[in-house]
């Protein structure tokens, strides 16, 4: 196994598991949460843990689970379709202004972000008037949730258009980069927002539900699956796509509102947006075709890394930022890490970290360093360097790029 790029751990009445994890650490939570999943019956050929691999409610961030027969809703977790988008611009580092206070203001006026009023009707997280672009994709939308709440109308209790191009809280960001020479980006992280997060939640509970009398015997009952071939599988196919749809359109809709914000900022000459684009998600299930054999692929906190696959593997707020290629790599299942990863639960980082330890480690960036954000510290994370060498085999590097503005949730 010396010429392997893979840790590989091995027990008892599980398949084995591949781990990407020379030279960054795995936590015990993490590996045993690794093993929780590999014992499961329906686990295709082994389990794949990425180099940002981190504990997580079921099964592991940072884990790719091939599964024949069955789905685990917990695996794909309550961000569905959580994922990153890029854009290159014709801008140059020397287009932008000394002080980018106004730009980072221009962007959080034009996509709302955070959360108050308790996510109600006053939350500034969300659209108090919904915007005609946002209407206009939401009627493509609608067709699909109509059929879903059709079915479960307790699903319709919540936010859903006025979500659509907004930001959200937590890890989700917007950044304006520069690469390796210099050019200007758009970056942005985000999911399926209010709506992705209840048809995750509901479908994870419903999976209990329906293994009552079985779920003594998992691992851990958060790995509740679904059978192929029942209705609440089949029901579950179809939200989850849904909601998939709707991340990728919610971070479609945010950078447009971004690029338009930053253009009329007065702060920058005119410019364009080149054909490098990339639009990809993190947390999800797709039908694939692995070592000849169609099976579910659950990403949780990995990205798709098929030969040639355009994918983004950002640092932390102070870190440098990766637009990558992918390998093609068979026995990641063609997967690379969607991050750093944390190194630390946001309640440690609270308590190890002060304003202070935030300011120097995000020096140069304009950025919010209140101790709100105290949790997405650099220090928080793994650091990106060791994330990016244990995956050498499974992408490689095609921009390098290092912010200087970050929008925070």
């Amino acid at each position: 196994m010396e010429d392997t790029k893979y840790n590989l751990i091995e027990i008892e009445n599980a398949v084995p598991i591949k781990a990407w994890t020379k030279g960054v650490k795995l936590e015990d939570e993490a590996k045993k949460q690794l093993l929780n999943v590999a014992q499961l019956p329906f686990v295709y050929k082994w389990v794949a843990a990425m180099p940002d691999v981190h504990w997580g409610i079921g099964a592991t961030v940072g884990s790719v689970i091939p599964t024949k027969g069955a789905i685990i809703p917990a695996a794909v977790g309550v961000d569905i379709g959580c994922g990153m988008m890029a854009v290159q611009t014709t801008l140059n580092a020397n287009h932008l202004p000394d002080n980018l206070r106004d730009i980072r203001r221009a962007i959080e006026k034009a996509v709302p972000h955070g959360r108050t009023d308790n996510g109600g009707r006053r939350d500034k997280g969300a659209w108090g008037e919904i915007p005609r672009r946002q209407t206009g994709v939401w009627r493509q939308l609608e067709i699909g949730y109509k059929a879903i709440i059709e079915k479960y109308p307790k699903l319709d209790r919540g936010n859903h258009v006025n979500h659509l191009g907004t930001l959200g809280t937590g890890n989700h960001f917007i950044e304006v980069c520069l690469d390796e020479n210099d050019q200007v980006w758009f970056m942005l992280h985000s999911g399926s927002r209010g709506v992705g997060n209840r048809i995750g939640t509901f479908f994870i509970e419903m999976a209990k539900n329906d293994m009552r009398g079985h779920i003594k015997n998992l691992p851990d009952k958060d790995l509740a699956y679904f059978n192929e071939g029942t209705e609440h599988f089949d029901d579950y196919v179809e939200a989850v796509h849904w909601a998939q749809e709707f991340a990728m359109y919610n971070r479609k809709l945010m950078m447009e509102q971004i690029v338009d914000a930053v253009a009329a900022s007065g702060e920058v000459p005119e410019f364009d947006l080149t054909k490098t684009a990339v639009n990809c998600h993190h947390n999800y299930v797709a039908i694939e075709e692995h070592y000849g054999e169609e099976v579910f692929v659950t990403r949780k906190g990995a990205v798709r890394a098929r030969i040639g696959d355009m994918g983004i593997i950002p640092g932390s707020m102070g870190a440098r930022s990766y637009i990558v290629r992918g390998l093609g790599a068979d026995e990641s299942f063609h997967s690379c890490s969607h991050g750093a990863g944390r190194a630390m639960s946001r309640n440690e980082a609270k308590r190890r970290f002060t304003t202070a330890d935030h300011e120097k480690a995000t020096a140069g960036i304009e950025c919010r360093k209140d101790e709100d954000v105290i949790d997405e510290t650099p220090m928080a994370y793994k650091p990106i360097e060791d994330v990016m060498a244990a995956q050498s085999d499974l992408v490689e590097i095609a921009h390098t790029l290092r912010q200087v503005v970050c929008v925070k949730g």
